[in-house]
């Protein structure tokens, strides 16, 4: 697997997954890395951030990640892969045309487990292909890992994101042995704010849980996000110079530290 895959995964909604690829695909393609996001999620908060509701509500099975599990249709990387206004930034994009696709069970799906793995085979050209998964751990987000080298959790340090995170751990170790290229590349806390000492014990806890696992860089809750969204633009591209984009800078890089270090554990191995 030459191009590095990472998929964000959690089972709660919320959690920053969408937002996390939105503004790391904007920095990571600004670096001069060639970025693809792909949007795994039937509610298609990725897509619509990129391009608006109305323009992905209206989008046909086959302009959509729909395609690659659909019988019916002809899953073609040039109709697929859209370049968007971002220089280096491409999108595969979903819609409510995702969801009946999206079954529970994923394990006993036949080749459909591998249909995003398969797809990806023939879509060349990029160093960085970033997963917007689901709030389930159902057949998209299975999809998800089985097709990617690396998985990241984003984690709001609260009660609700932090309960379910052993079921996420047990879905990656199960994916495990049919993607043996699957690595955990870090917990990420994100929307944190240092001032709730509630959010203060929850980051605490998770990283007396899982120590070296949790990435350093702490996303916070921060307006400039959500503003940067809300102009269809990630962060290091509406607001170049704020902390926000600094923020997602660090991560990006930490990020590419970890993964060069596992790959050459890998090497190793």
């Amino acid at each position: 697997m030459l191009t590095n895959t990472i998929c964000f995964i959690n089972q709660k909604g919320g959690c920053g997954k969408s937002s996390s690829c939105f503004h790391l695909g904007g920095h990571f393609a600004k670096l001069g890395l060639r970025v693809l996001l792909i949007d795994a999620d039937p509610q298609g908060s990725l897509s619509q951030g990129l391009f608006g509701s109305t323009a992905i509500e209206g989008l046909r099975a086959r302009e959509s990640l729909a395609a690659i599990f659909d019988e019916d249709e002809i899953a073609s990387p040039n109709l697929l892969v859209l370049p968007t206004q971002f220089e280096r930034l491409s999108v595969i994009r979903a819609n409510a045309q995702l969801a009946k696709h999206n079954t529970p069970e994923p394990e006993k799906a036949g080749m459909k487990q591998f249909a995003l793995a398969s797809f990806l085979e023939n879509v060349p050209g990029f160093d960085l292909i970033l997963i917007d998964c689901p709030p389930n751990l159902y057949l998209c987000s299975w999809n998800a890992m089985l097709a990617s080298n690396f998985v990241v959790i984003p984690v709001p340090p609260e009660d609700f994101a932090t309960q379910g995170l052993r079921t996420v751990h047990q879905a990656i170790e199960q994916a495990m042995p049919l993607q043996p290229a699957l690595k955990l590349l870090g917990h990420l806390i994100i929307r944190s704010d240092m001032r709730l000492l509630v959010h203060r014990t929850y980051e605490e806890q998770l990283r007396r849980l899982h120590g070296e696992a949790v990435f350093s860089t702490v996303v916070p809750e921060a307006s400039a996000f959500k503003v940067a969204i809300s102009c269809r633009k990630p962060v290091s591209h509406y607001a170049p110079n704020s902390k926000a984009a600094s923020v997602i800078a660090a991560l990006g890089n930490e990020m590419l530290h970890r993964m060069s270090l596992l790959d050459a554990q890998r090497r190793i191995a």
